[in-house]
């Protein structure tokens, strides 16, 4: 079957709750420590944030991957950009070009926008997801920083 994207709205989080569960267990290791949300409270987050955007992936009806992205002023260029905040792909669906399918339908949406650009990071352990992005995108000339504001949250 094949794959479309669409951008969820409030009334289709729902759909999200099985793909969250696996994202808060594949991310654990990255945290440092920290433990991942339930997946109920990202919801609410999201839910909660109207500048909170998801394109999903579909298959036969069912999510099998999202991006959870913003649109934002960049100040530089009087324009506005994307920066993708999450992605991820459930592991019954990896190497499929769900990501890359997911990167492409987020660029669109961004041309159509007048974005200048898109941006994302990840975390440098996630191996996987680096090789699809060096492939696609271009790595930015820029370091990130993370300056921790409460003590149980640490990446």
């Amino acid at each position: 079957m094949p794959l479309i994207t669409r951008l969820l709205s409030p009334h289709d989080h729902h759909v999200l709750l099985p793909l969250l569960v696996a994202y808060g267990v594949e991310m654990a290791p990255h945290l440092a420590g920290a433990a991942p949300a339930a997946p109920e409270a990202m919801l609410q987050l999201i839910a909660d944030d109207p500048r909170a955007e998801i394109l999903t992936a579909f298959r036969d009806r069912e999510a099998v991957g999202f991006a959870l992205f913003f649109d934002l002023p960049e100040i530089v260029f009087a324009r506005r950009c994307g920066a993708l905040d999450d992605l991820f792909v459930g592991p019954n669906t990896r190497r499929q070009g769900v990501a890359r399918l997911l990167i492409e339908a987020l660029a669109a949406l961004g041309a159509a926008r007048g974005w200048s650009h898109l941006r994302w990071i990840v975390p440098e352990t996630d191996q996987a997801a680096i090789a699809l992005y060096e492939r696609i995108a271009t790595r930015a000339p820029w370091q990130s920083y993370v300056l921790r504001l409460s003590p149980e949250v640490s990446l």
